[in-house]
Formats: structure tokens, sequence, C-alpha cells
């Protein structure tokens, strides 16, 4: 059995270049084994704490390993609960559309909550920083209205770039990508960049 956890950030549904092709790759995941599962992870309907107050407190008290206050500490714990649901997995998969040149904030607000220090990195003068969620695959579908993988608008991606880096810093070592641009073309030619990706997304779904 292979546990998939599938994090969706586009509300648009099946209207959503990333979430369609995610879908094709949840159906070949499937398929390869019947008793494969998955977990979605809707990030529009999932309600995560705030990171203020006695959260962002308990958060420098462990950076500085120091005893949190009692409240400071159930704050943390409700942190801890989301990051132990992220990391209950044996892989991952994210859609990602692309939004002013970035992430959907619904996205880095489950970044933001889930980066905490002993959960998903360690850090230490001696060795630095050490990502914790390490030896688990994960494959990202891009979506994007322009192309923004050639060398006169690569400096333009904020998405792509900054998943790489927040996920290897984390601890993730292999990781896919699925482009889907320019979104913003004709039917014709849409379709056509879809139908690739989607050929993609069954190739890596059934390399779990």
């Amino acid at each position: 059995m292979n546990k998939l956890l599938y994090l969706e950030s586009s509300p648009r549904k099946d209207r959503s270049a990333s979430t369609v092709v995610a879908q094709k790759f949840i159906t070949a995941f499937r398929s390869t084994d019947d008793t494969n599962v998955v977990e979605t992870l809707d990030l529009w309907d999932f309600q995560l704490p705030e990171f203020n107050g006695d959260r962002i407190d308990a958060k420098y008290k462990v950076l500085h390993g120091e005893n949190p206050t009692t409240e400071e500490a159930a704050a943390w714990d409700e942190i801890s609960k989301v990051v132990d649901r992220f990391k209950d997995t044996d892989s991952y998969l994210f859609s990602v559309p692309m939004w002013n040149f970035s992430i959907p904030y619904k996205l880095k607000h489950f970044i933001d909550v889930i980066t905490q220090p002993g959960l998903t990195f360690s850090f230490s003068p001696e060795t630095g920083y050490q990502g914790l969620v390490t030896g688990k695959p994960c494959t990202v579908i891009y979506a994007r209205g322009g192309e923004y993988s050639t060398a006169e608008t690569r400096a333009m991606d904020f998405q792509k770039t900054y998943m790489e880096l927040y996920l290897g810093f984390i601890g993730f070592q292999n990781i896919q990508s699925i482009l889907i641009e320019p979104t913003l073309s004709d039917p014709e030619t849409n379709e056509r960049i879809i139908s690739t990706a989607k050929d993609e997304a069954i190739v890596f779904a059934k390399q779990l």
C-alpha cells in the first residue's frame, strides 16, 4: 500500500488546469495498486490556525530551547497536529496555479503553519538548517497563464522557484515537476498543453 497526500491550492476545481491534471495523476496512481490510498487536502476548505500570538511565541521558545507557557504549549499543539497530518503519508502531490507570479495565499498560509523547528526542520549552529521531511517523493503540477521557463521570463517566476526552494528546505530531494503553460492560449493549443501534462502525470504516478 502507498499513501498519497494531495494538496489542492486552486479554488476553481474542475475549471483549474492544475486540478484537472492532478486528477489524472490520482486516477493513474490508484490504478497501479488497488490498495493505494489518496488523502485530499483542499486548502480552500481546510481551517488553518492563524500563525500569531501564542503560536509564534511558542515557535521562538522552541528555537531558543525555552519552556513555553501553558497557553503557548496548547497553541503549539495545534500546529503539531497539522504537521502530523502533512507528514503521515508516503508520497505527495501538489497542484499549484500561478497567482501574481507566485503561489495562492492559501498555500502560503499552509506553508507558514507547517514550517516549524523540530517538526519539519531543525537548526544547530554546528550543522545549520536540516530538513526533516525526507525519503518521500513529491510531484508538483504548475499551471501558469504565460511561459516562464524561457531565459527572458525566468526571473519573473516566483511560483516554481519558490516551491522547489521550500520543499528542498524541509527535506525533499525527489521532486518531479509538471508544467502547464501557457494556459492563456487559444483553445486548441490549450487542449494540447493539458493533454501533454496529463500524459506526464500518468507516467509519474505509475513510478510511485
